[in-house]
């Protein structure tokens, strides 16, 4: 029993491998799709950019607002994202253990998990880098003129 046991749990942790790569492939597309949905929203905020500009902000704020923003959405999407794994955790764990006989344990996040977090708002923040140095970029009489 141990040996197969053993092969059994082998077998197990090329599926948690895989996974772990699918994961971080989700979270690429993720921080991907966050980059250009902020960078295509930039051509319609850039009167608002402007504006800022034309009051006095500098253009090192408003690189600051938008990687802040960048961030901010990671960092949000992070904890919603705990949030419903514990969630539906704590909804389907009494089904899967009468189904199946399967006990799927709630456990507090260990360190390595806390540290796949804080990379994933880290890159948040980096991806926010793109867009506002393009904002950074942009002159002023560029957003205050009109477009037709």
């Amino acid at each position: 029993p141990g040996l197969a046991l053993s092969e059994m749990w082998q077998g197990i942790g090329y599926a948690e491998d895989g996974l772990m790569v699918i994961s971080g492939f989700v979270v690429l597309v993720g921080l991907l799709g966050m980059l250009v949905s902020i960078y295509t929203s930039l051509d319609a905020r850039r009167r608002e950019m402007a504006i800022l500009r034309a009051l006095g902000a500098g253009p090192q704020r408003i690189v600051s607002l938008l990687v802040l923003e960048a961030g901010l959405l990671s960092a949000l999407g992070a904890f919603l994202g705990v949030i419903f794994v514990y969630a539906g955790l704590a909804a389907l764990q009494p089904w899967l253990e009468g189904e199946f006989g399967l006990l799927v344990p709630i456990r507090v996040l260990d360190q390595a998990q806390l540290m796949y977090i804080g990379a994933v708002i880290i890159l948040g923040f980096v991806a926010g880098l793109v867009p506002a140095l393009k904002a950074y970029r942009t002159a002023l009489h560029d957003g205050l003129s009109v477009r037709v």
